[in-house]
């Protein structure tokens, strides 16, 4: 960076950060927080189009012949009630930014009104706004309606916030970095009797306890020991009152992992004790998969790269390069499915009582909004070098 960000531009953007944060909007009706993002955009002077994924936004900087890579954000808020009591908390019951959606897409602005202020680069950078992050595959309907397509991207690069790491910190692994995720629904479907005479009827509410723990052994006892996998059951529901055994039930929750050869095993075995289980006690089933999310994997050069612009702005000692991998899902994986780059963290906790995310008295640490546009700005000066 040939200058520092000027204190007045920050601050600009920590007021953006909480009024977004006042107002949010959960999947596909960022509508107010899109006209906001696209309104800054025009006056920073990108090219801006609007509409992908419905309130999708994306602007582009253009600065002579070169490279282009895509910087992302996501905008949405979750369906949360906020437990928090400072004057930019929600108002919109049952929603909030509890994952610092609203700090993302500032500190990606705040890199756009630098870089378009300052002619520090070569080449074209396009600032993606992206709605629909939390449980939507908001990611994958923006490439759906033609986000690669329309925008001649190299390079994508995706951040987010991480409580877990202290401020002032960046943390990367090349390879996987985030799960993939996959739900599942199990329907059982048998006869129903009498509870005082379970012999007249197939008790579903046993078979659907013991396939729950028969289900718990997967992982343990099918998956690589050294490869990550979670298995977790979530939901049971069967029956509406104390003296019927139910014709009834549906179980279910989720498959995480890294890799898709232990998603193979892990569909494969679950089919099979599900098939089997309740064969054996004369119950019907089906099983459903849905929603599923890919592993976010950082290409290696890109991690590279990443790790390079994040030591210039915290010191290379600040960034940990073997970060162990988390099994949360995030969509930016569907972006790296289709162009090479890399997701990073960056640290947001300053005390030891800071909030997770999902947590309804989270609130994103402004203080790091700084950090995180001289990240996005070092990045596009390396890899756009004049």
């Amino acid at each position: 960076m040939n200058k520092p960000i000027p204190n007045s531009d920050v601050q600009e953007f920590i007021s953006i950060r909480r009024d977004i944060h006042k107002h949010p909007e959960t999947a596909y009706e960022e509508f107010r927080t899109s006209k906001i993002v696209a309104a800054k955009l025009k006056e920073f002077g990108l090219v801006v189009t609007t509409g992908l994924a419905g309130t999708g936004v994306v602007g582009s900087l253009h600065r002579g012949q070169g490279p282009s890579i895509g910087l992302r954000a996501d905008m949405d808020a979750l369906h949360l009630h906020e437990l928090n009591t400072f004057d930019y908390k929600s108002s919109i019951e049952g929603k909030m930014h509890a994952c610092g959606h609203d700090g993302h897409t500032a500190m990606l602005l705040g890199a756009a009104k630098y870089l378009s202020a300052n002619d520090t680069f070569t080449g074209t950078v396009h600032f993606i706004f992206q709605p629909a992050e939390e449980n939507e595959r908001g990611a994958k309907t923006m490439i759906d309606d033609g986000l690669f397509e329309k925008f001649d991207i190299d390079y994508v690069y995706g951040m987010h916030n991480w409580p877990e790491l202290p401020a002032g910190k960046f943390a990367i692994c090349s390879g996987p970095i985030m799960g993939a995720f996959e739900l599942f629904e199990i329907s059982l479907s048998g006869k129903g009797a009498h509870a005082a005479m379970p012999h007249q009827g197939t008790d579903i509410i046993v078979v659907a306890s013991q396939l729950v723990t028969a289900l718990q052994t997967i992982v343990s006892r099918s998956i690589d020991p050294q490869h990550a996998a979670v298995f977790s059951v979530t939901q049971i529901h069967s029956g509406d009152t104390w003296n019927v055994l139910p014709e009834e039930a549906v179980i279910r929750g989720g498959m995480r992992f890294f890799y898709k050869e232990d998603r193979d095993v892990l569909k494969a075995k679950l089919e099979k004790l599900t098939t089997n289980i309740c064969a054996s006690f004369d119950i019907a089933s089906n099983i459903e998969y849905k929603n599923h999310y890919p592993a976010v994997i950082n290409e290696r050069s890109a991690t590279q790269k990443a790790i390079s612009a994040a030591g210039n702005v915290v010191g290379n000692e600040n960034v940990e390069t073997g970060v162990t991998p988390s099994m949360a899902s995030e969509d930016f994986a569907f972006m790296l499915e289709k162009k090479p780059g890399c997701y990073i963290w960056i640290g947001n906790r300053s005390t030891d009582k800071e909030k997770s995310l999902h947590n309804p008295y989270y609130d994103f640490n402004d203080d790091i909004i700084a950090t995180g546009i001289e990240y996005w700005v070092q990045l596009v000066e390396q890899e756009l070098p004049q």
